[in-house]
């Protein structure tokens, strides 16, 4: 029977071997066959140049100057699930100059979704980092026809109705991408998916060319240091703000969103009593890799400097406008007004339909910024304490020692602490 598994193991592994290798030589074989004239020489420039060789007009594909390429952003949300990372987000799709996308590395884990769990635990992740890199330098070049690659269904004419949470992003709910009636400024997500429907991968990579900068969320990569790579490529400047979170209200938003994943949590919860089923796992392996990632961006490694900034979700909560600014600032952009309007109509509670919708970003930030502390048990907040505390003192987050400790929100478990950017 091992042996068995063994052998089902390596065929797994050379299939993804096999496919991984196939995308990335189908798309050096694309860009090579592209016209041998200037144009030509500019789709070959490019990492993954799919729509470059697409035959259709693209006014914005002329080659950026050397001043020009160095005044575009390219911004890096890097945070973990349930950290808040959906809202520091809509601080970047809001302004009308940033091309942003949310969580686009969701398509490269729906390949690898298939295999059990094991088979992923023993698999060497440099495959799947391997992926998720190539498709954030194609995306960062505005090469949205690489997420093809990953997509099922295969899109036809580089046209897809699967596109992970476009109602995330303003600029594919737009003209040219889309031409809905808005009743107001801002773009109910759901509405977005529900009416905007077939979405042309190749016209949206020309509307990216078009925006001065770019934002991607993603809390798909464990560790910072997995972003080497794309931080040190000079043609990137590559701007990464790491979002981070008391892991215990990390968690206590992750009990009322993933509902099935978190039920034996939810008994506990309810009840007092622990329940054998209680996956201890996840929560800590979410302190390691925040520890890892906090430690290795605040050691200052060369290859960080002038792109590293820590920003704690609780301060962001508080006092938007002011944190907003700091980002910015670190990045090298203004605040649009857009922004700003946005952080005023989206900071004071939810309204409407929105209410009720798990993912919305609208919501009374300062009341949520520790409102984990009326729902949890002390009990819950004990084991988490007991498995982050490392996280949580480097990190700057008070634990508490009793209940009455505990629900006494009027006291903030969140310290003073200042992050200076790397720069």
């Amino acid at each position: 029977m091992e042996c068995s598994w063994k052998t089902l193991f390596l065929l797994v592994c050379t299939s993804l071997g096999i496919q991984y290798t196939a995308i990335r030589s189908l798309t050096a074989t694309i860009t090579s066959h592209c016209p041998g004239t200037e144009t030509g020489k500019h789709c070959n420039s490019h990492r993954r140049g799919f729509s470059d060789c697409s035959g259709m007009s693209q006014p914005h594909e002329e080659p950026r100057n050397n001043d020009q390429k160095h005044d575009r952003k390219h911004i890096l949300i890097f945070a973990t699930t349930r950290s808040g990372s959906s809202f520091l987000g809509q601080l970047f799709n809001q302004h009308p100059g940033i091309f942003y996308l949310f969580e686009p590395l969701y398509h490269v884990q729906q390949v690898f979704a298939n295999f059990s769990t094991r088979m992923m635990n023993v698999m060497d992740r440099r495959t799947l980092l391997g992926a998720h890199r190539d498709l954030l330098s194609n995306l960062y070049d505005c090469n949205l026809n690489f997420l093809e690659n990953y997509m099922k269904p295969v899109p036809r004419d580089h046209e897809t109705k699967v596109f992970f949470r476009r109602g995330a992003s303003n600029a594919l709910c737009e003209p040219p991408l889309c031409h809905i009636a808005r009743n107001s400024n801002d773009m109910i997500e759901h509405l977005c998916a529900k009416q905007c429907k077939v979405l042309n991968l190749t016209l949206a990579s020309q509307v990216c060319q078009t925006r001065a900068h770019m934002a991607i969320k993603t809390v798909r990569i464990p560790e910072i240091k997995d972003l080497r790579l794309l931080s040190e490529d000079p043609r990137l400047n590559l701007k990464i703000i790491h979002l981070v979170r008391d892991p215990r209200g990390i968690l206590a938003s992750r009990m009322g969103t993933f509902t099935a994943n978190f039920r034996a949590w939810k008994i506990w919860n309810a009840t007092g009593r622990k329940p054998r089923s209680v996956d201890l796992s996840q929560i800590s392996t979410t302190c390691n890799d925040l520890f890892n990632s906090v430690g290795t961006g605040l050691s200052k490694p060369p290859w960080l400097r002038g792109k590293y900034m820590l920003v704690r979700y609780e301060e962001l909560a508080r006092n938007p406008i002011k944190k907003t600014a700091e980002i910015y600032h670190f990045i090298g952009l203004d605040v649009d007004a857009r922004v700003k309007k946005w952080i005023l109509q989206n900071t004071k509670g939810a309204t409407g339909t929105t209410r009720n919708y798990k993912y919305t970003t609208t919501r009374n930030s300062t009341a949520t910024a520790e409102s984990w502390r009326l729902n949890l048990s002390f009990q819950i907040v004990q084991t988490v304490q007991h498995l982050c505390k490392d996280t949580l003192s480097q990190l700057g987050y008070r634990l508490v020692q009793s209940r009455k400790d505990l629900r006494n929100v009027s006291s903030s478990l969140v310290e003073s602490k200042t992050f200076v950017p790397f720069l």
